[in-house]
């Protein structure tokens, strides 16, 4: 088959249908992403946009009834705070929650090991002075888990 098609159309051609094909797929992909899925809403800060996934509403629904709803939404516990980092874990979660929401399997939403010392992180930052006795004085040692002891803070009973 490839080689009629290269008989056929030349080495060009053939560069340039495979070009077009990849092209319409993007096309297609960008328009369902940014259109279908509001692709755009997913750079806000606004916890609804995480909702915007049917898989991610019983999340929201815990977290707005949570004692933290009031001071920090979604991008405040599970993002880093600094430029690249924020946008690489935000791809990698949006890929591997809009694979979960495809595939339709919303039970197997899970802090992923690198999820959780960006939560931690997180809850430390908020609370520095008040965990700061809590922490080992090195990385060496290790540190109590937050969500351990306060599971429910971030998302209520669900």
């Amino acid at each position: 088959m490839t080689r009629r098609l290269l008989q056929r159309y030349g080495v060009l051609g053939c560069l340039l249908l495979a070009s077009a094909v990849a092209l319409g797929a993007l096309t297609g992909v960008g328009t369902f992403t940014f259109g279908y899925a509001e692709g755009l809403s997913y750079f806000s800060k606004d916890p609804r946009s995480c909702a915007n996934c049917h898989v991610m509403q019983e999340y929201y629904d815990s977290w707005s009834r949570a004692g933290h709803h009031h001071v920090a939404g979604c991008a405040d516990c599970h993002l880093p705070q600094s430029f690249p980092d924020k946008y690489v874990s935000k791809a990698d979660n949006g890929f591997f929650h809009s694979l979960v929401f495809t595939l339709g399997a919303p039970d197997a939403i899970r802090l992923k090991p690198r999820n959780l010392r960006i939560l931690e992180r997180q809850c430390i930052r908020c609370h520095q002075s008040l965990v700061d006795p809590l922490l080992p004085p090195t990385h060496a040692g290790e540190a109590p888990s937050c969500v351990h002891c306060h599971p429910n803070v971030g998302h209520g009973p669900r």
